[in-house]
């Protein structure tokens, strides 16, 4: 990809071209959220860490690279967001910024409306790319993480039941296949577009499939992926970049 190429003509003579910026257009997982906690009776709230998001890491990777290439990182992750709202910002949180590279990431939230709002996913994550496109960037679709199947023993034992009840809805959308189809969706739309993907959704699986206990990867046991693995999103990143 040319931000690559960017990074490593900047490498070689610093004094050649403005530091290379990657922005990060997403849900809450793009943000930097973590556990996840009952503020009050009908209300739930995550922490935030940002340190240990994966655009962070994506930004240590490439220091330790490119160490005389700085990157700029725009973080435009909104918790709860999906790719339909996320269009109305584009402009603002995004493209304002002039970014090489836009790297997006929606689906955990979009899928919540079910199979009649497979369309609309797709045709805003159309409409997203275009316009990126439009503005002079490379774009990357970035496949979400998987989220929980089973009820964690971690949320029963703390008797919150206003939080187990909303666990028990992302459920049975995983297990109706729904992610699923929205996932491959966005892997059409990718196609469609002439863009890469980076397919981590699909590292999720080959885990899940492995024997893995998806639960214990998930740092809320319910679509926010621990710390340790949101090393994965940074290096699936590093390698669809060099492999395009």
């Amino acid at each position: 990809m040319e931000i690559i190429r960017k990074l490593a003509t900047k490498q070689n003579d610093v004094y050649s071209i403005r530091p290379a910026t990657i922005a990060f257009f997403g849900d809450s997982v793009t943000q930097g959220c973590f556990e996840l906690y009952q503020k009050s009776e009908k209300s739930l709230e995550t922490i935030f860490d940002q340190a240990h998001a994966y655009h962070t890491y994506v930004k240590e990777i490439f220091s330790s690279i490119f160490p005389a290439s700085p990157v700029n990182i725009i973080n435009a992750g909104i918790s709860g967001d999906n790719a339909t709202n996320a269009l109305s910002r584009l402009d603002r949180d995004i493209l304002s910024y002039k970014p090489d590279l836009v790297v997006v990431c929606f689906g955990l939230n979009d899928c919540a409306s079910g199979d009649d709002g497979i369309e609309t996913y797709a045709s805003s994550l159309k409409k997203i790319i275009t316009k990126i496109k439009e503005a002079g960037a490379e774009v990357i679709v970035m496949t979400p993480n998987d989220m929980a199947n089973t009820l964690s023993v971690h949320v029963i034992n703390d008797g919150y039941p206003f939080v187990q009840k909303c666990i028990e809805g992302i459920i049975e959308i995983v297990k109706k296949g729904v992610l699923d189809r929205y996932v491959e969706r966005a892997r059409q739309v990718a196609r469609e577009e002439n863009v890469p993907v980076c397919d981590v959704y699909a590292k999720w699986q080959s885990l899940k499939q492995s024997g893995a206990d998806i639960n214990e990867l998930l740092a809320n046991h319910v679509n926010h992926p621990t710390r340790e693995m949101n090393k994965v999103f940074a290096y699936a990143l590093l390698f669809t970049m060099l492999e395009n």
